[in-house]
């Protein structure tokens, strides 16, 4: 069978400018492991081509969104609204006693040093200090919510539309791995 090797170039310029990279499984990175490229404030400040934000309590570095200690509550969120069922996979490293907070199209899911600073303090897979895996499973207007298999909510109310955020709040927590695979 003849493959026409001159067409390579031109698949290849026209995955990049479809703008959002994507995995083998055909989910899509919302962070591009370099740079706040797709990501914001609710007040309209756009980080595209940064790698940190503004007010420096979100950084991109060494393939991690991190989110620095600083004063007040900051959220950082996705450019791009998600209104359909999506499976989101994210992985975190939360410092002792860290708070954060993943929002789901408006709703959050706190995400931090889960043993000490709770809700969840009964996690029995949850390693401290280390990395971590979220999943979050949107059908309709509800998300479950898993860290490394447990369950966190089962079903969180959430509306019909709206971005992923991370929230800055107490120490420094690290986010890598951030996919949305959206269902069809």
């Amino acid at each position: 069978m003849y493959f026409p090797y001159a067409l390579v170039p031109l698949l290849m310029v026209a995955a990049l400018q479809s703008g959002e990279p994507g995995t083998k499984d055909g989910a899509i990175l919302l962070f591009n492991g370099k740079d706040l490229t797709g990501w914001g404030y609710q007040s309209g400040e756009k980080f595209d081509g940064k790698t940190e934000s503004d007010d420096k309590r979100f950084s991109a570095k060494d393939g991690m969104i991190v989110v620095n200690p600083g004063k007040g509550i900051k959220q950082l969120w996705t450019t791009r609204k998600f209104p359909g069922d999506f499976e989101l996979r994210l992985e975190f490293r939360a410092a002792v006693n860290a708070d954060s907070g993943l929002f789901l199209r408006g709703p959050q899911l706190q995400v931090r040093d889960y043993l000490v600073a709770g809700p969840y303090k009964k996690l029995q897979k949850y390693k401290p200090q280390d990395w971590n895996e979220i999943v979050v499973v949107v059908k309709g207007a509800t998300a479950h919510c898993t860290c490394n298999g447990e369950l966190l909510e089962d079903a969180l109310k959430i509306p019909a539309t709206g971005g992923i955020g991370l929230e800055a709040d107490r120490g420094q927590m690290e986010y890598r791995n951030i996919r949305l695979k959206e269902s069809k």
